[in-house]
């Protein structure tokens, strides 16, 4: 088996990557789809938001098939599986010649994310339950510093070729997976795997085997509720700042490197010496809390450079979902750890495909002349509400279950 500190970090490379590859077609995959759709901006907007939609669709129907494929053969082939289907997917897309294959490229891709699942439970075959806050953090480090890194190289590659971004993303992704052919151990001990069961795999009978873990199935709500607010940004970040304060791409390019710097240093490390001294329980509470205060801030801030300011204070934010993941990984047996996580993976999913329908509708509401609220912050306002509601579901959570930190519920 690996050593930990090795394991962890060629998982965070390969995540770091990941995000890296996704974010260098961020810029450029809306300008691909007008292309293709012969320059109609409506048409293309309708397809972007239909693409993102099918691509989680197939996460959630995908993600408790591949989790608990991993927990039956291991975490290696899964996440190496995942790796070749993205660096196909991309190239798809670099060479796509009609939209239609686009949606095809996308549902594929949808079906192999199965990254941040496997990874997952990776991190919980590898560190010791005292140490998953911070392995789980590492995750979201990795999400930060290729948040920060692709969008930027993927607009400037974007200018010698609306595709170049595909391909580099693609040489990056077959680069990856050839390098952890070669490295990645397996993680997951033989006494541990368990026979693969269609049961554990259909994505609702996975979510309704969370309640065999009181526990465990309460946060997952709370998870559910943090992934529905946390995604009103990629949803409405740049409507809602060109609209209210002007913004354009170079604001915007600078507050999303902000939220990514900060994202890194909070979930890199930050957050697990926090959670040392307040304790896991009370690091739910203060994330969520944080992204509360700072979701009403956004709402209320009647200029532009207020938002800099609240982004430090939401990055507070990424205390909670380490704490809440490595929670609900010392509440399950080692067996199970890929199930589980498939079983979160689509619970994000759900959430990535109800959070552009729910905040876009609702800006275009609240700044619709027709209506007389006139409120172009209430979506923000509406997702503080969310934050609370999750922390409620926590605070319930624990009341039923305690827990002694470091120990299995």
């Amino acid at each position: 088996m690996a050593r930990p500190k090795p394991a962890i970090i060629f998982i965070f490379i390969t995540l770091f990557l990941d995000i890296f590859g996704i974010g260098v077609i961020v810029p450029v995959l809306p300008k691909l789809v007008e292309q293709l759709q012969g320059g109609d901006v409506q048409a293309a907007a309708h397809s972007v938001g239909w693409l993102g939609a099918l691509y989680a669709l197939m996460q959630f129907l995908f993600s408790p098939v591949l989790g608990s494929l991993s927990d039956r053969f291991g975490r290696r082939p899964v996440i190496l599986f995942s790796l070749l289907g993205s660096g196909i997917d991309y190239l798809v897309l670099a060479w796509a010649p009609t939209i239609g294959w686009l949606y095809l490229a996308r549902a594929v891709s949808g079906i192999t994310a199965a990254n941040f699942s496997a990874a997952s439970a990776y991190i919980a075959d590898v560190t010791p339950p005292e140490k998953r806050a911070a392995g789980f953090g590492m995750i979201g480090a990795a999400f930060g510093l290729g948040f920060i890194a692709g969008p930027a190289i993927g607009g400037v590659l974007g200018h010698y070729g609306l595709r170049v971004p595909f391909l580099v993303a693609a040489g990056i992704t077959l680069l990856n997976w050839l390098y952890g052919a070669f490295v990645l151990p397996e993680s997951l001990a033989p006494e541990n795997r368990r026979p693969f069961h269609w049961e554990s795999a259909h994505p609702l009978k996975a979510l309704h085997a969370l309640t065999r873990w009181p526990l465990v199935s309460a946060l997952a709500g709370t998870h559910f509720l943090t992934m529905l607010a946390g995604n009103i940004y990629p949803c409405l970040w740049v409507l809602y700042t060109g609209h209210r304060y002007g913004w354009e791409s170079r604001q915007v390019g600078i507050s999303l490197a902000l939220v990514g710097v900060l994202a890194a240093i909070v979930q890199g490390g930050l957050a697990s010496r926090i959670l040392k001294v307040i304790g896991e329980r009370r690091g739910v509470f203060v994330g969520l809390i944080a992204m509360a205060v700072a979701m009403t801030c956004y709402g209320a801030a009647p200029l532009g450079w207020m938002v800099y300011g609240i982004i430090v204070i939401g990055s507070l934010a990424g205390i909670g979902s380490p704490a809440t993941q490595s929670i609900i990984s010392r509440a399950v047996p080692a067996d199970e750890q890929g199930a589980v996580q498939g079983a979160l993976n689509s619970i994000t999913s759900v959430s990535g495909i109800l959070a552009p329908l729910v905040w876009t509708s609702l800006f275009s509401v609240a700044i619709d002349p027709k209506h007389s609220f006139g409120i172009p912050g209430l979506p923000f306002f509406m997702a503080g509400l969310v934050s609370l509601a999750a922390a409620l579901l926590a605070w319930r959570a624990f009341r039923r279950s305690p827990v002694v930190e470091g120990q299995v519920s």
